[in-house]
């Protein structure tokens, strides 16, 4: 079942409990919550204690994307924050497989990200070890950029390395998502739809998601 990831980078920060509980009611299936370090990416976002403070507020997985150097030593922090899955840039980490590892010691499920400039093979080496692979379709750091249309032709190995190899994992992408392109994100196979402004930014949480999820389904008119 494909899957809506709602990233909280776009809503209004002053309201983020209600604009939480608001895309829950709309028909969300995850939180998505990027991470930054202002080192990795250019910006500033969450930490642990905010994820904490908002653990309460919903029932949703926490798909928790950490943009950050060397994630390896603060894993422990977010995962006892109340993140559902815990996903790092092969970019970022010299020693994907032991931070890998040790996402999974704290029972929580295993991402890994690729920008868009890389190579997908990157991530071959840990495809057994990982429960989602995340593509970005978008260079990280900010939220409102422009899909990158050369993703697509990634994504598509991506789902047929997935398939070939680890069928059970999770194939997510993020960057640019909007009505007029997540057909076609569809079928190039991604799993889950991280869509940040063109919910928030929408005026009506439920009628997107809602429409979003018909043209998923297929049964958008």
């Amino acid at each position: 079942m494909r899957k809506i990831a709602p990233s909280i980078l776009s809503a209004n920060f002053g309201i983020l409990k209600e604009e939480i509980r608001a895309v829950e009611r709309a028909g969300a299936d995850l939180i998505h919550i990027d991470v930054m370090d202002g080192r990795f990416v250019p910006n500033l976002t969450f930490g642990p204690p905010v994820i904490s403070s908002i653990r309460a507020v919903t029932k949703l997985p926490f798909d928790v994307h950490l943009m950050i150097e060397h994630p390896e030593r603060v894993i422990s922090e977010y995962a006892e924050a109340g993140s559902d899955f815990i996903t790092i840039h092969v970019e970022a980490e010299p020693h994907l497989h032991r931070a890998i590892q040790k996402i999974k010691e704290k029972g929580v499920k295993a991402g890994v990200s690729l920008n868009p400039a890389t190579p997908l093979a990157l991530a071959e080496e840990v495809l057994a070890d990982i429960d989602l692979l995340l593509i970005m379709t978008v260079n990280p750091g900010f939220g409102g950029q422009e899909f990158i249309r050369g993703s697509l032709e990634k994504i598509q190995r991506a789902r047929a390395l997935i398939d070939g190899r680890t069928p059970g994992v999770l194939l997510e992408v993020d960057g640019g998502v909007k009505l007029d392109n997540i057909l076609t994100i569809r079928d190039a196979g991604a799993d889950i739809f991280v869509t940040g402004s063109a919910i928030f930014h929408s005026g009506d949480y439920a009628k997107t998601i809602g429409e979003m999820k018909k043209i998923l389904d297929g049964t958008a008119c």
